[in-house]
């Protein structure tokens, strides 16, 4: 294992742990609840925005350390980015996970979200990984017509 996996798992082991974003978000805009039910991860989302800016996220819930960490950088990496900057990067990351993107100057966006890159050689944590990103995916999604352009 080299360096860079390594810290890596370490961010990924000190997410999971010690998750300063899991916590209920005063006056959310949005709340959305992921559930993965082939393990039992659960996730609610909690997103406010200002303007088309995310200005603040947070998740509450349980899962593995995959889906908590997953969640929990997700959160770090989208906040402060446009709602099409983050489906950009949502879009990225999903498509990392599914070994369909793997330009190093395209995951650069992805932030400390990269370091889940190798879940995809583990097939039962890829869901877990995604819950997250399809989670705030579907607010987007369902909420695109309440955000200001």
């Amino acid at each position: 294992m080299d360096n860079l996996d390594e810290l890596y798992n370490d961010l990924i082991m000190e997410h999971s742990m010690n998750s300063y974003n899991k916590k209920k978000l005063q006056n959310a805009d949005f709340e959305e609840m992921g559930h993965n039910p082939n393990c039992g991860d659960e996730i609610t989302l909690e997103l406010k925005l200002n303007g088309n800016v995310i200005e603040d996220m947070a998740f509450l819930g349980h899962g593995c350390a995959i889906s908590q960490a997953s969640t929990s950088i997700m959160i770090d990496t989208l906040k402060g980015k446009t709602v099409e900057e983050a489906k950009e990067v949502i879009q990225t990351f999903i498509e990392m996970i599914k070994r369909e993107e793997t330009d190093e100057e395209k995951l650069k966006k992805l932030e400390d979200a990269i370091a889940f890159r190798n879940v995809c050689n583990m097939p039962a944590r890829v869901k877990c990984a995604l819950l997250a990103w399809h989670t705030m995916e579907d607010v987007l999604n369902k909420n695109a017509n309440n955000v200001e352009k």
